[in-house]
């Protein structure tokens, strides 16, 4: 925050200032979580659509230099779009396909959606509909710089896509982000995911289907059932999946 309020007073000097110089002074992953927070409480977030999209790509690059910071900072950035972008104009999302897929975030001078944040950035460069097994042979240069090194199927109970089914949206830091994911994954199968005793039947939300490669397939699935203390030890459950509601349903938030 005390950056933005140094950049402000440099405008107010009448200081002059290139975007580059101006990115120097900004902490990203900071600001990703401001912009959940204004975003959240209805404030103006004009000057953080701004400074990502004047932010200098180098810059962003080395502040990203690891997962935790990528996961922490495509989280935020994915959440607090989707929610900026869909108070606005709820009518976007009549046409789900179009709203995810359609490059409508400035970001470091490059138009993007919220599928590449998604798929390419935070999914490694992973096909959209293809169960988290299939990755782009070809993928571009922004998601080669961007994307994350390895998978963590953890983020799937992270991103809102403003459903009614998503997950709740939280601050996402760095410094803590492993035990958020954990706590997030906890959460959200603690409340969807169910065992049927009687039937030997394993209910867990689609999600988990859809994107099975990233969760390791049937066997590591069941394991983190297991680990959660959803699903009994030694237990082989018949596994189903429970509808989707994708009910526009905003301002879902949850202090992890």
């Amino acid at each position: 925050m005390l950056r933005i309020y140094y950049i402000a007073i440099l405008n107010f000097l009448g200081i002059s200032h290139s975007p580059a110089q101006e990115a120097q002074y900004v902490n990203y992953i900071e600001l990703s979580q401001e912009f959940v927070y204004a975003v959240k409480t209805d404030q103006d977030a004009t000057k953080y659509i701004i400074s990502f999209a004047r932010a200098d790509e180098n810059i962003i690059v080395q502040q990203l230099s690891t997962d935790e910071n990528k996961k922490a900072f495509f989280i935020n950035l994915y959440n607090a779009y989707t929610q900026y972008i869909l108070k606005r104009n709820p009518e976007k999302y009549k046409n789900r396909n179009d709203f995810f897929k359609a490059d409508q975030i400035n970001f470091a001078s490059h138009q993007i959606s919220l599928d590449k944040i998604e798929h390419g950035f935070l999914r490694r460069s992973r096909i959209k509909w293809s169960l988290g097994y299939l990755g782009k042979l070809f993928p571009g240069k922004l998601e080669r710089k961007f994307r994350v090194k390895n998978i963590d199927y953890r983020i799937h109970f992270t991103l809102n896509c403003g459903a009614a089914s998503c997950p709740a949206i939280a601050f996402y830091d760095p410094k803590n982000i492993d035990q958020q994911l954990d706590l997030a994954t906890q959460v959200y199968l603690k409340a969807e995911a169910d065992y049927n005793k009687e039937e030997n039947t394993l209910l867990l939300p689609i999600l988990m289907s859809w994107f099975r490669g990233d969760f390791g397939g049937k066997k590591n699935i069941l394991k983190i059932c297991r680990g959660l203390n959803i699903l009994p030890s030694d237990i082989q459950p018949i596994i189903k999946y429970k509808p989707y509601n994708w009910e526009l349903y905003l301002n879902n938030y949850k202090d992890f």
